[in-house]
């Protein structure tokens, strides 16, 4: 009960300002008593407008008061001092991001509830006044927010209470009746009701996107942490296969180096024993050819005669064969022998390593696909600049307009002979090759028929078989327009169309989605096919022309 009544005082004598015990107490016309220094200072501040008011009732003052001492409320603040009135429990003091009071001074504490009438900010002691003085009651307030005066009209310095819906702004009033005089307008209250109900479903579509998305980033990580388990898996196996490889590798070194050692150690061995055959064979006649000089040179005639017939007689044959050195001998072709396997290895591993590549750049732990275009004004953003190719065009085909349209005629065109050229069938294609992007182009086409489609650069261009013909190989895909239907083929297999005749076709391909889809062109988009299939090579958009069709690359851009 003594602490109930010790908080009573300290609100009856604490200055509405500082929210402090009442220093040097001064009471007011309207009867509010406020620190001698508080009360000057907030009035210093306002001195210029020649108007003063009180800071809790907004009571107005002309000309300024004349401040006195209470000299009986100051004695009565003294005497409760003494009788152990303590300082008032301690509020926030407002940090960054809060929003201060407007009426502490000093070190401000934190603001509750922001006044829309009066345009200020009020801690929890002085926003009573807008409870207790019934002047202050009809005031709007909403809790603390900073910039008050953004929610002032900048034209006539009111409070922003009226929403134009016609020019999407908030306003004043009086600005209804002036600047925006038959606009169509609501209350603030009004349009945030409607807008509000917007912003529930905008809410609870971010929220499930959120969803979506935390349940894709769970998923990319199972995906990471799959792909890095793989990995290493890979890796290690990988590692056992090169190191079997280099193994078998140096057991190939090793034989070779063996077998020339080898080779080299019996052929030192055949040729050691026959040069010791050799120089047995060399002592003998050396020492006959001593004996022969001194029998040549005895001057006993009986002597010579007695040895004559043994020593002159013939050598015997010997069992050594005819002997041809070898003086350019080398294992030079031996060396050649393991260049060229070096170099068949080498060419072998880069042609299986580009496989290994594009095997290992396939693995993917996501995949970003822009939207398919919903629109033509989608689908021009991917226009393409195409042009006739004349050294592929077939002899009956008359090109014109910058290579820009090809007509099938009966007369032979003179065109040179060129490997490149379609000479059974009367088709042709573009130069241009499109590889790893999305390209839109648009063809008119008028006549008895044609194909329109694209195809590897590999394609036949000799003979009449399937081989030449768009769409009757895998190494093509097309459309076939004959006026009155539509048919898409892929090597040799058709698919029949039943849609609305179209004079202008759409081709839209997108090489890394493994797409090449046929849209009729009016005033809509009207899919005719899509070819989903894997593309390998860069493709080239062609055509094949029935005798009297034209064909005209449209200009997009």
């Amino acid at each position: 009960m003594a602490e109930a009544n010790i908080l009573v005082a300290h609100d009856q004598f604490s200055c509405p300002v500082c929210l402090e015990i009442l220093k040097d107490p001064v009471a007011i016309p309207c009867g509010h008593s406020y620190c001698m220094g508080c009360i000057k200072n907030c009035w210093d501040h306002t001195d210029h407008t020649g108007v003063y008011r009180c800071p809790q009732c907004r009571e107005t003052f002309t000309p300024r008061p004349v401040l006195r001492r209470n000299t009986m409320l100051a004695e009565l603040v003294e005497e409760l001092k003494k009788t152990g009135l303590n300082p008032r429990p301690a509020q926030s003091y407002a940090g960054p991001g809060d929003v201060p009071c407007d009426f502490c001074t000093g070190r401000k504490f934190k603001a509750v509830k922001s006044c829309l009438t009066c345009l200020a900010s009020y801690c929890e002691t002085h926003v009573k006044s807008h409870s207790e003085v019934t002047a202050l009651k009809r005031h709007k307030l909403i809790n603390a927010i900073g910039n008050l005066e953004q929610k002032l009209c900048a034209e006539h310095q009111k409070v922003l209470e009226v929403f134009c819906r016609t020019d999407q702004m908030c306003i004043c009033w009086l600005c209804t009746e002036k600047e925006h005089k038959s606009h169509d307008t609501v209350s603030a209250e009004t349009e945030r009701s409607g807008k509000q109900m917007q912003l529930g479903k905008t809410l609870t579509e971010i929220q499930q996107r959120i969803q979506e998305r935390l349940k894709e980033t769970e998923e990319l990580k199972q995906a990471v942490e799959s792909l890095k388990r793989s990995a290493c898996i890979e890796i290690k196996e990988s590692e056992k296969i090169f190191t079997e490889l280099i193994r078998s590798i140096k057991k190939i070194h090793t034989e070779v180096i063996e077998l020339i050692g080898a080779n080299e150690k019996a052929a030192v061995n055949q040729a050691e024993g026959l040069m010791k055959k050799l120089e047995q064979e060399i002592a003998e006649l050396r020492r006959r050819n001593a004996e022969l000089k001194q029998l040549s040179e005895t001057e006993d005639h009986i002597h010579f005669l007695q040895n004559f017939q043994s020593l002159c007689a013939p050598p015997k044959a010997g069992d050594l064969p005819s002997i041809t050195v070898n003086t350019g001998i080398s294992f030079g072709a031996v060396r050649k022998a393991v260049s060229v396997l070096k170099d068949h290895i080498e060419d072998f591993c880069k042609g299986e390593l580009v496989k290994i590549t594009t095997t290992v750049n396939e693995v993917a732990v996501y995949s970003l696909q822009a939207p398919e275009p919903r629109n033509r004004a989608e689908f021009l953003k991917y226009s393409c600049q195409l042009t006739l190719d004349p050294n592929t065009a077939h002899r009956n085909l008359c090109l014109s307009e910058g290579n820009r349209k090809v007509t099938c005629l009966k007369e032979t065109q003179r065109y040179p002979a060129h490997p490149e050229r379609f000479e059974s069938r009367t088709q042709l294609l573009c130069r241009e090759g499109l590889s790893g992007i999305r390209c839109y182009w648009e063809i008119r086409l008028s006549g008895r028929g044609a194909s329109i489609g694209v195809t590897y650069k590999g394609i036949s261009r000799k003979g009449g078989d399937g081989s030449c013909g768009f769409g009757f190989n895998d190494k093509s895909w097309c459309l076939f327009y004959s006026g009155f239907s539509y048919i898409a083929r892929h090597n040799n297999n058709e698919t029949a169309i039943n849609a609305p005749h179209s004079s202008r076709i759409g081709v839209y391909l997108d090489f890394n989605a493994d797409t090449l889809s046929f849209y009729g062109v009016s005033d809509t988009m009207t899919l005719l096919h899509r070819f989903q299939t894997t593309f390998t090579e860069p493709l080239y958009p062609g055509f094949g022309l029935y005798y009297d069709s034209t064909v005209k690359i449209c200009q997009l851009n």
